[in-house]
């Protein structure tokens, strides 16, 4: 064999080694097709390009801004193939386009089997909101979906990043993606409050978010179900309102209290995290002992006053004033005073404690006796008006009652406005006083002499009295005589009706007229004065007649004289 044969040789086999080189490279570049996605190695980094191992002879280069995060070499990255071969001999590759790929292949896996997807509320638009799911790919969530409660404020759900169930993947024109969260929260919902029943029993403390208020309690948040703090499980004290004693959005430890499996209900407490302070309630308090304490609501009958958290007694409106009528707590008290009060009464196992506030205070009917004995002359207001009398104030709080009875010793008033009017000075007398039951009897008449004792006094029965006619009526004629007293001539004692019916007689008098009678009846208790003109007819009969057989010196010729003339003849 020649050099030459040699030097041949040679240079046969340097081609047939780059031709197996240049198969070598190529043949796994062939295999891959454009769009293929294709794992690879990040070999080297830059601010404005990736490369990537993909095994080929060139590398495949990456916009650096694709990535999420920063590569490092030594990364494993998917990427798509967008073009085997360019002018400068490299090859392109996308892996924002491979994450597209990817995730189109996680959206349809969700949506086949039911898994959830992530995403972020870019904004509220008419009916929903559209939500970004990343990879420029938007879907559409309907308002009803997107929460289990009633959506009254759309914006307050922009930005928001959740979960997602995927409820269908259409395309027509364009790919159409609707999604809702309101289902993906009551099924995770669920699965908590099953757990929750599982796990939980009564008497362990949780934790939960005050979510939402009624008029008797809170609704807190477990996990996505509800339980329920009632209004009397927040604290051993008083509440009035919910919204005093938590706020919406507060985080709460709670104990449990009860668990309604059947129904699926919870009942929390606040106040059962502490003791009871009834418990210890013998060992601060004891009946007549004055304390302090807050007013704490006002009712018809009465004020609750809280001694200290969880311990709350009642003032009873009757327990309020010794000597105000009290028609209203309120009108002493409003919510929030700081007073003293005394304890009346207690009963630890039902929670209750009697209070009484006038009890603090000297009780001035004590001495009511002294400051105003009977037979006091006084000058006061007239306060109020009834149809039974008057109200009299005597000082603050302490009243006397004038009855119409006592108005006149004369006249009868159906009303004491026909002789007083309210806000009125007059002059009375105390008549009558009564501590124990707190009542002072007073009397307008009694400041003058009775004038029916006076009448009875200078006109006895069988007396001849003097008037002057106030009133003719078919029953008999009224009088009126000394002191102002008015009698009665029944119409039986104004003529005989053997010799004169009444209707004749009657009609010879007049009212005004002056008329003599006798007295035959004058009842000064029962204010009754009976008169008789008949018997006063006899009675001047009978002196005519005495006089008539009277001797002439006018001496009484009794009937044993009579008998003695006979026996002279």
């Amino acid at each position: 064999m020649t050099d030459r044969d040699v030097q041949n040789g040679d240079t046969s086999a340097h081609q047939q080694l780059q031709e197996a080189l240049q198969e070598q490279y190529l043949q796994p570049l062939e295999e891959f097709e454009v769009g293929q996605l294709i794992e690879g190695t990040v070999i080297q980094t830059g601010p404005e390009t990736t490369f990537v191992d993909i095994g080929y002879k060139s590398e495949g280069r990456v916009p650096t801004e694709e990535f999420d995060d920063p590569p490092q070499v030594g990364d494993a990255v998917e990427v798509v193939l967008l073009n085997k071969e360019t002018l400068g001999g490299g090859v392109v590759v996308s892996k924002r386009k491979a994450d597209e790929k990817r995730f189109w292949k996680e959206l349809k896996d969700a949506f086949q089997e039911h898994k959830p997807v992530e995403g972020t509320v870019a904004r509220a638009i008419k009916g929903g909101f559209e939500i970004d799911l990343g990879h420029k790919l938007r879907a559409f969530n309907p308002i009803s979906k997107m929460d289990v409660r009633r959506v009254d404020n759309p914006d307050e759900y922009v930005g928001l990043r959740s979960k997602f169930y995927v409820e269908r993947v259409y395309s027509e024109n364009r790919v159409n993606i609707v999604l809702s969260r309101r289902d993906y929260i009551e099924e995770e919902a669920s699965k908590r409050k099953k757990e929750f029943f599982e796990h939980v029993e009564i008497g362990d403390v949780v934790e939960g978010t005050v979510k939402s208020f009624t008029s008797f309690g809170a609704f807190v948040d477990l996990g996505g179900f509800d339980g329920l703090l009632h209004i009397n499980d927040m604290s051993w004290g008083h509440v009035n309102r919910p919204k005093d004693y938590v706020k919406r959005g507060q985080k709460l430890a709670l104990k449990v209290i009860r668990m309604d499996h059947e129904n699926q209900k919870i009942n929390l407490s606040l106040k059962h995290l502490t003791e009871d302070p009834w418990n210890h309630f013998e060992e601060k308090y004891n009946t007549e002992m004055v304390v302090k304490g807050k007013v704490t609501k006002l009712t018809d009958f009465g004020a609750f006053i809280e001694l200290e958290e969880g311990i709350e007694g009642l003032a009873h409106i009757s327990e309020l004033s010794w000597v105000k009528r009290v028609d209203h707590p309120k009108e002493l008290l409003k919510v929030g005073d700081e007073v003293e009060t005394k304890i009346l009464d207690y009963d630890v196992p039902a929670g209750r404690v009697s209070l009484g506030l006038k009890q603090v205070l000297p009780n001035p009917w004590d001495t009511m006796n002294q400051k105003y004995p009977e037979g006091m002359r006084l000058t006061r207001k007239v306060k109020k008006l009834t149809n039974a009398g008057a109200f009299v104030e005597l000082e603050e709080g302490i009243d006397g009652f004038l009855h119409v009875d006592d108005l006149s010793w004369t006249k009868r008033h159906k009303h004491p406005s026909a002789m007083l009017e309210e806000g009125q000075e007059i002059e009375c007398m105390v008549i009558q006083t009564d501590p124990d039951h707190h009542n002072i009897r007073l009397g307008m008449k009694q400041l003058s002499e009775d004038p029916w004792e006076s009448l009875k006094k200078a006109y006895p029965e069988r007396s001849i009295i003097e008037g002057e006619v106030t009133n003719i009526t078919d029953f008999g004629v009224f009088v009126r005589v000394q002191g102002g007293v008015e009698g009665l001539i029944n119409k039986s004692q104004l003529a005989d009706p053997r010799e004169m019916p009444f209707e004749k007689a009657v009609e010879k008098i007049n009212v005004g007229d002056k008329v003599r009678a006798v007295v035959t009846e004058l009842n000064a208790g029962r204010q009754k004065l009976s008169l008789s003109v008949r018997e006063l007819s006899r009675q001047e009969q009978r002196q005519e007649m005495q006089k008539y057989i009277g001797d002439e010196d006018g001496s009484t010729f009794t009937l044993g004289d009579m008998l003695k003339d006979k026996e002279s003849t």
